[in-house]
């Protein structure tokens, strides 16, 4: 072969090579880019979903604080009625939003020799009343505002402070026990029970007396001026706020306006005493 003949082949081979060469790199690149292009697009869906998830958990987070706000405010609106009927009564000349929330907390309580009041100190249906009702009676039973009949079972009793503490079935509106260190005399205050069989009664008085000796020779008394008859026994004294301070237990016979209560810290020590007994707890805080 001549030798311009063999440049050319040689060029024509160089060419091609060269060619072949510069294709490689330009796939190479492209493949490469693609390869990035990729890898950049499978970061995009990552950060996508994992925006995706944070906001998921944003969302979740922001339910959970708009329904706990939702029982804040719902809170908050009912403690803000019970304090405006609570003012309504502390301001006015009578207890009708006490007496209304009050009421339906008060119970009958019956043997079958006789009866008297108690009242609902805890949403499980746990009820103090007066020892002295339940004496004697071989048959126990509760009626509460409604007038629904609740079998009743006697959990424990004192006969030196004159308390027993009863149970019924099922969720009930109590009221809670005050502070009777706190009361003042001349305080208005209202008595709540079942008079002669006159059921759900309300009397209103004033504290007259506190520390007066009872029967027991305990000065652990509240005299009131409040009305109180047979039957009223084991029934609340109910102050301004609507909180219990005494449990309504005797009068002086043939004296007018002569009522005692036993002081709420007592039964608050001695129910939590015979609670402790029965259930290793206290009932009431």
């Amino acid at each position: 072969m001549k030798k311009h003949h063999k440049w050319i082949i040689g060029g024509a081979s160089t060419t091609v090579l060269v060619y072949i060469i510069v294709s490689a790199i330009l796939l190479n690149g492209v493949i490469i880019k693609q390869q990035l292009d990729h890898t950049g697009v499978l970061r995009e869906i990552n950060n996508i979903k994992t925006s995706q998830t944070e906001t998921q958990s944003k969302l979740g987070e922001l339910t959970e604080n708009l329904i706990e706000t939702q029982k804040s405010i719902d809170f908050l609106d009912e403690s803000l009625n019970l304090k405006l009927k609570q003012i309504k009564a502390s301001t006015s000349e009578d207890f009708s939003g006490i007496i209304e929330n009050s009421l339906e907390s008060v119970v009958t309580v019956r043997t079958d020799i006789g009866q008297g009041t108690g009242f609902i100190i805890t949403n499980k249906g746990f009820i103090v009343t007066n020892a002295h009702v339940l004496s004697g009676g071989r048959e126990l039973y509760v009626l509460d505002y409604e007038q629904n009949k609740h079998p009743t079972d006697l959990i424990g009793y004192n006969l030196t402070f004159d308390l027993a503490l009863l149970k019924i079935s099922g969720n009930y509106h109590f009221l809670e026990i005050g502070d009777s260190d706190d009361i003042q005399i001349g305080e208005k205050v209202i008595a709540i029970g079942n008079p002669l069989g006159l059921q759900f009664s309300v009397s209103e008085g004033i504290v007259s007396a506190v520390n007066r000796e009872g029967t027991n020779g305990i000065d652990a008394y509240i005299q009131t001026d409040a009305a109180l008859n047979p039957g009223n026994s084991g029934g609340p004294l109910i102050n301004k706020e609507g909180k219990v301070i005494g449990i309504n237990n005797f009068k002086i016979g043939g004296g007018d306006n002569l009522g005692f209560a036993l002081e709420s810290n007592y039964i608050r020590e001695v129910i939590n005493q015979i609670s402790q007994k029965e259930y290793k707890i206290d009932l009431i805080e």
